[in-house]
């Protein structure tokens, strides 16, 4: 069963505004009505009251010279000015009682005859003549009746304390029950008017609301096994309490983004250096029986038969002997002894070096080079990580691609950048792009990228790799040496 509690926010706030705005409305739509029935209420009260009051003291003259007509005419001119003007205030009829409590006079007369019993003519009567002697000096009252839902005004006609008889005024609800009726409709037509304008508008505020919440809750979701990237994040930064969250939520995604690249970095450099030091001890291993081999058939080379086909085997051996040597020596690097610094002397042999491959592929090389004065770090290994780097970037450029070559500094370090347009490297791969036998190409043996990144290593340096569909760039960051 669906909760409210489970409602997205993009249907809950706005709901609670809408509920807001309908019980708003309908709460002033009910104080309203209520107010103007009691101020109706009141004034047919306090109509029926005057009229009663004024009734009541005319009377007293009539009744003491016991003039019928007199009366008659007395308690019929607010009928007449009733029916003229159209109030809702009028009574239906006006009954005025002796001393005995028998009809004296009547707006009604054919009802109500005169020294007839007025019960009847109306048996609802028969509750009002219990308050009449129960209260019969009493000036002024009003009494509802159980049945019909009328009310009566009594009041009693006295001369210096003499009661000399009864003003009865009925009144029907019904003149009051339309206005109530029409107040209820004009005030639920208020109503829908106001929430035709405000649910709306309710709705657009609380989605409003709800939107910054709902991009925040889906930046959270994102943020699984692999975190996104916090530009990427579509989430309201504002001054407000849900923007500071917001804000702390996007610092806390970068630290845990960086953090999970120093750990990507350090399980790297472990698994690497785990990898250089296994490297290391097979090679050593292969250099000595490597190097016996090496010189027993340099030795019968020269001692020995020199027969053709003895000469051209042996000279296959050789071959294949120096190609294991060549690898094994790549994967024992070991950084020399300074011999001088790098400078743009080393710039042009290195063009020098690489432009026969340039030319045989060919591609357009291009170099801006932002050094001037010698850079303190160690020439000869320095010029292997630019030219393994070059010699890199044209195997991956296809025919007609670009290559070029970016060398600046700092006070602290020398940077080289190495960009090319051809194959695009997958993030998968750059984990594994700097262990030995990874190849990029078909025709490299996988021991370029190697050897930079052990000399990089030995020299306290940094190499990144960014790459993406026709541009990748290696970045390599060497510490500059202090001079003492």
């Amino acid at each position: 069963m669906l909760h409210l509690k489970d409602v997205s926010l993009n249907y809950k706030i706005p709901l609670r505004v809408a509920a807001l705005v309908i019980s708003t409305a309908s709460l002033l739509a009910s104080v309203l009505v209520y107010r103007s029935v009691n101020d109706l209420r009141d004034t047919m009260m306090l109509n029926a009251e005057s009229i009663g009051r004024i009734l009541d003291n005319t009377l007293v003259e009539p009744l003491l010279h016991d003039d019928v007509w007199r009366a008659f005419e007395i308690i019929k001119s607010p009928f007449v000015a009733s029916a003229r003007q159209a109030t809702l205030q009028g009574a239906e009829y006006t009954l005025v009682l002796d001393a005995h409590n028998r009809t004296y006079v009547s707006t009604l007369p054919e009802r109500f005859p005169i020294l007839g019993d007025p019960l009847a003519a109306d048996a609802e009567l028969g509750e009002l003549l219990p308050v009449i002697t129960k209260n019969g000096h009493a000036p002024l009252l009003v009494v509802h009746t159980s049945h019909s839902g009328r009310f009566f005004l009594i009041a009693d006609i006295q001369s210096d304390g003499v009661h000399l008889g009864t003003l009865l005024m009925s009144y029907s609800r019904e003149p009051f029950d339309q206005r109530f009726y029409s107040l209820i409709r004009s005030a639920m037509l208020i109503t829908l008017l106001v929430l035709a304008v405000l649910l709306p508008l309710g709705i657009y505020w609380g989605r409003r609301m709800a939107d910054p919440l709902l991009h925040l809750s889906q930046a959270m979701n994102r943020s699984g096994p692999a975190l996104p990237d916090p530009d990427e994040l579509s989430v309201e930064e504002s001054h407000d309490e849900i923007g500071q969250l917001a804000k702390s939520f996007k610092t806390m995604l970068a630290e845990l983004k960086e953090k999970e690249q120093l750990q990507q970095q350090v399980i790297a450099a472990d698994r690497l250096a785990a990898i250089g030091r296994l490297s290391a001890g097979i090679a050593h291993e292969i250099n000595n029986p490597l190097g016996g081999m090496l010189n027993a058939i340099s030795t019968f080379k020269r001692h020995g038969a020199q027969d053709p086909l003895t000469q051209k085997t042996l000279s296959l051996l050789e071959r294949g002997l120096l190609q294991i040597k060549e690898t094994v020596a790549a994967l024992l690097v070991e950084a020399k002894a300074q011999t001088r610094p790098f400078d743009l002397n080393d710039v042009a042999d290195i063009c020098t070096l690489i432009h026969p491959d340039v030319e045989k592929k060919p591609v357009h090389f291009t170099r801006q080079i932002d050094i001037a004065d010698a850079q303190t770090v160690p020439s000869t290994l320095a010029r292997q990580v630019i030219i393994n780097l070059l010699l890199n970037a044209i195997q991956a450029t296809p025919a007609h691609g670009h290559i070029h070559l970016h060398l600046y500094g700092d006070a602290q370090s020398l940077f080289i950048v190495v960009q090319n347009n051809g194959s695009y490297i997958p993030p998968e791969r750059v984990a594994f792009l700097f262990e030995p036998f990874t190849s990029l190409s078909e025709n490299g043996n996988g021991l370029g990228l190697w050897v930079i990144y052990q000399i990089v290593q030995q020299l306290g340096g940094l190499i990144t790799v960014q790459s993406e569909p026709d541009n990748t760039q290696f970045t390599v960051q060497l510490p500059l040496e202090k001079i003492t």
